[in-house]
């Protein structure tokens, strides 16, 4: 498959780093350097543009070092960029961590799959199915 993509920054396009990636490092686009203080939320900027498929969908998600590290992740956890949506991406990044947080210009911020989705229609009735699980949530099978 492949991605129209504009890249309005002087950073490489996102790339896979070894053979079993399945996500690509997004590269922050600032000009300034930013400082996200603790319990902090900001609009990263990437300076990308792209043209999704139709039946497609982008991600993006945290760095798991930055998570464990730092305390940085996404303010939505996981964010959606739908295929006709064609602004620039941004990442919304949070500092849960205790220090404050300095992005610098083609820093790794957070990580982007692309992944085909299936659309449902909806079959309103007046049950479903039980099963031995139940109503059962939150923990209920022992984990």
């Amino acid at each position: 498959m492949t991605v129209k993509i504009v890249n309005k920054s002087n950073n490489p396009l996102p790339n896979y780093q070894t053979l079993g990636s399945s996500g690509m490092d997004l590269l922050s686009n600032n000009e300034i350097e930013i400082i996200i203080n603790p319990m902090e939320r900001t609009l990263v900027p990437t300076g990308l543009f792209m043209e999704i498929p139709v039946g497609y969908e982008g991600q993006v998600r945290a760095r798991s070092g930055l998570s464990i590290k730092n305390g940085i992740t996404l303010v939505n956890c996981v964010g959606t960029i739908d295929s006709d949506y064609r602004g620039e991406l941004r990442v919304p990044i949070i500092n849960l961590g205790n220090e404050p947080f300095k992005i610098s210009k083609g820093d790794r911020i957070a990580q982007l799959i692309i992944t085909k989705y299936e659309r449902v229609l909806w079959d309103q009735v007046d049950s479903v199915e039980e099963t031995d699980r139940g109503t059962g949530g939150f923990g209920s099978t022992g984990v």
